[in-house]
């Protein structure tokens, strides 16, 4: 199953079957489990968890912003090893859209991760006003009445912005070659978060 997801993908065909064949996984699991074949039964259940998670990983991509004025992006993507499903609770993995400046040298690529350990381990930084006053370059700023974090180093045109959301949804944007950080925040603040807190809901 494919780790690429295109941002556009709305409900397809390809969709519609992969969510009958979940269907299908789960009454086989179902049959077997009242079979008392318990293993089999396990593996079934575990092949459709994986096919909703890469679904709902597809939803989550559509939320990813479009591209500003002047610049182009790729599809979204998966990253880090494991697929996508792998987002979700382990395995390093991340969903990730690459932004290319037309005309001009600067990258932007935002990421996503949720229920991560890895978010537990940042999620300190978010609370910590003197974590944050010891890193040098880094500074809260404000997403609507909410508040992320931006690393900003002038000298080498970098720029990343991290934004926690109900304490277990990452968003993040890195740039590279910019002449300010503004585009970096500008395509966080145009992510549709609601968006992504309805797909991601648990």
């Amino acid at each position: 199953m494919s780790g690429v997801f295109v941002a556009s993908l709305g409900i397809s065909a390809v969709a519609l079957g992969q969510s009958d064949e979940v269907t299908e996984q789960i009454e086989l699991g179902l049959e077997l489990y009242q079979e008392q074949e318990y293993g089999a039964a396990i593996t079934e259940l575990e092949f459709a968890i994986s096919d909703i998670r890469e679904l709902m990983a597809g939803r989550i991509g559509e939320t990813f912003p479009e591209p500003p004025e002047g610049w182009s992006a790729a599809e979204v993507a998966s990253s880090g090893g494991g697929g996508a499903a792998a987002m979700f609770g382990g395995g390093g993995s991340m969903l990730e859209r690459e932004y290319q400046q037309e005309g001009g040298e600067g990258r932007l690529t935002a990421k996503l991760m949720i229920d991560n350990p890895m978010i537990q381990a940042m999620s300190a930084m978010f609370n910590n006003p003197a974590l944050i006053a010891a890193q040098p370059n880094m500074e809260r700023i404000r997403i609507g009445r909410d508040s992320a974090l931006l690393k900003w180093d002038p000298e080498r045109g970098n720029a990343e912005v991290s934004f926690l959301m109900d304490g277990r949804i990452l968003v993040q944007v890195d740039g590279q070659r910019l002449e300010s950080s503004d585009p970096a925040v500008a395509l966080l603040k145009a992510w549709d978060l609601d968006a992504l807190r309805e797909q991601a809901a648990r």
